[in-house]
């Protein structure tokens, strides 16, 4: 609560707030068959389900806790820096107006959410100034996972599914000298006794998503420096590939062993989906302590000469 009574402006941010929810609850979707409803966050909860297309958007519900609580993490540097109304931030506010202007004329919901976080960014740079939006970029930049595109992602799932489907048959045929025949995305035996297909809720999309949103993190809170969180965040695409194509690996190998019935047990188990978050955890440390600078060694003062 002290913190809270220390924040300039709060009864002007709120109730411009209050505005700006209200207007995207009630005019912030327009593609009512697809979504029946008018309200943009109706359009999101939506999108965020589980069951809409072996969707990896489930992250949505997670992020909007993790921003709040990164932001009190940083509430005394937040605190700390000078803060004043900031009137050219109503510029932002009108381009995020007329961003979902478009987004409702066009019916592309997801430029709609885009301005919907912009809006709010714009409403903390006029309750609180220019130093404000710069030290709380990060963690606001989170929100970009806030915006549900599994579904329009097939370009890039497709990919990544005849990548997996390459790497696991090569491993297979030329390392652990496994006969392993590839069909586009399919993967099987040379007598067919089992077979897998590298679908779309296992092309890595999902994992890939997750471990993004860790990297941005750990990137953000762990150094200063911009190139070092961008390589970080880049970090996560060949990881997440390398922690798919583990998993897809022991289900062939068990369905060598065990048969079809033993591969699906180990398709199907929970535990064994989190397999490709190991190597990914375990990169994020590698590349975190590699790129870590080292602390500075205490200087030692000289000791007074004897009189």
């Amino acid at each position: 609560m002290y913190y809270w009574n220390e924040v300039p402006n709060k009864g002007l941010f709120l109730s411009l707030l209050a505005a700006w929810l209200l207007l995207f609850q009630f005019l912030g979707n327009a593609t009512f068959g697809y979504v029946n409803t008018a309200s943009l966050f109706g359009w999101m909860a939506n999108g965020y389900r589980d069951d809409v297309d072996g969707n990896g958007d489930g992250q949505g519900w997670i992020i909007p806790f993790v921003v709040p609580a990164l932001f009190w993490w940083k509430r005394k540097q937040l605190l700390a820096l000078p803060s004043r109304t900031w009137w050219p931030a109503l510029l932002m506010l009108a381009g995020a107006l007329a961003l979902h202007a478009l987004g409702y004329l066009i019916q592309q919901p997801r430029i709609s959410i885009v301005a919907f976080f912009g809006g709010i960014y714009a409403l903390m740079g006029l309750a609180w100034g220019p130093a404000w939006l710069r030290g709380s970029f990060f963690p606001f930049f989170l929100f970009a996972f806030n915006v549900p595109f599994a579904s329009i992602s097939q370009p890039v799932t497709f990919r990544l599914r005849l990548l997996v489907s390459w790497l696991v048959t090569g491993i297979c045929n030329n390392v652990l000298g496994i006969d392993v025949v590839r069909s586009g995305t399919g993967l099987s035996n040379s007598t067919h006794s089992y077979g897998y297909e590298v679908a779309a809720a296992c092309s890595g999309l999902r994992s890939t998503i997750a471990i993004l949103a860790l990297c941005t993190v750990y990137g953000f809170i762990t150094f200063d420096k911009n190139w070092k969180r961008l390589l970080m965040m880049a970090a996560a695409f060949p990881l997440s590939v390398l922690g798919n194509t583990l998993r897809m690996l022991i289900i062939i190998v068990t369905a060598e062993i065990f048969g079809q019935s033993g591969g699906d047990f180990v398709h199907e188990n929970f535990f064994f989906s989190l397999l490709p978050y190991v190597p990914a955890i375990v990169g994020v440390m590698l590349l975190a302590h590699w790129l870590r600078e080292p602390a500075p060694e205490p200087s030692l003062s000289p000791k007074p000469s004897p009189v």
